[in-house]
């Protein structure tokens, strides 16, 4: 027993000898009475930037791939979650730190549950906003936002893999119009008055891959995205040399986001999606 009490091994406590406490907590404020107030901010700081960066990687990597980061405004929201996270929580520190002050342990509960409470909303923002489908419509590939479609619009989904918002990120499909005139009238009116077209409804989406080739012969080749957008030409030249790939092996459609336009390339043999672009000014 003394052994794992830490009075050594196979050596018994003296009489009269404090047991010495375990709780991670009281380390860390036995540790803390000896910072200055900057430096346990700056620690503080420094650990809330780790996990922001984590965090910052999965919208990256998963929610937001690129250049949906970009078009879809994430600097906005990496603003947000920088601000009610990493500042929050270094920053109550720098004001409330004392070396050796009474209640120190309450203290560093406080901060460090208002700071969780801050990066849940933060990454709840982030969710709400993430895109959740790519959608083919027409002649044009359409960003549609979690937010943007609610939770009656789904269930009204054919398919029960477009009846959930995807976690894993965004889900490519394709949009077909409703084949009755009255509906696609309705449609129209619902563009007009409340800005909710064919991409905001799942009951419309199909797998892309029904429409692959519709895409495919939508699709423009480069020289002719030479003559009427030159700009976009440009950027789809730049990513062509920096992969190795040859202009014959892409066409060109319109990305729609919600903050601007991106350039779509799909293959020249099968219609699929090989690549987003984003386009400055548009």
């Amino acid at each position: 027993i003394g052994a794992r009490l830490g009075a050594g091994p196979g050596l018994p406590l003296k009489s009269g000898q404090a047991i010495q406490s375990q709780d991670p907590m009281d380390a860390t404020v036995a540790a803390a009475r000896k910072l200055t107030r900057w430096q346990a901010s700056g620690i503080h700081l420094l650990i809330s930037a780790l996990i922001a960066a984590a965090t910052l990687a999965v919208m990256l990597l998963v929610w937001y791939p690129p250049p949906l980061f970009e078009l879809e405004g994430g600097l906005g929201l990496v603003f947000i979650l920088i601000g009610v996270d990493v500042g929050i929580g270094p920053l109550i520190t720098l004001v409330i730190f004392k070396s050796g002050k009474p209640g120190l342990r309450f203290d560093l509960w406080t901060i460090a549950v208002l700071q969780s409470c801050a990066l849940i909303y933060g990454c709840y923002v982030v969710s709400e906003a993430r895109p959740a489908f790519i959608v083919f419509v027409k002649d044009q590939f359409e960003v549609v936002s979690a937010v943007e479609l609610t939770p009656a619009d789904m269930q009204q989904a054919r398919r029960d893999e477009f009846r959930r918002l995807p976690l894993s990120g965004p889900l490519l499909v394709a949009a077909e119009p409703p084949s009755d005139p009255k509906e696609r009238q309705e449609l129209l009116f619902l563009a007009i008055e409340q800005g909710r077209d064919m991409r905001h409804f799942p009951k419309y989406y199909v797998p892309y891959a029904e429409h692959q080739q519709t895409a495919l012969a939508r699709g423009r080749p480069l020289e002719q995205v030479r003559r009427s957008e030159p700009e976009i030409a440009r950027i789809i030249e730049q990513y062509l040399a920096d992969s190795g790939r040859k202009e014959a092996d892409v066409r060109y459609l319109p990305l729609r986001a919600t903050r601007g336009w991106g350039a779509a390339l799909v293959d020249a043999r099968s219609g699929y999606l090989v690549k987003m672009l984003p386009v400055e000014g548009q």
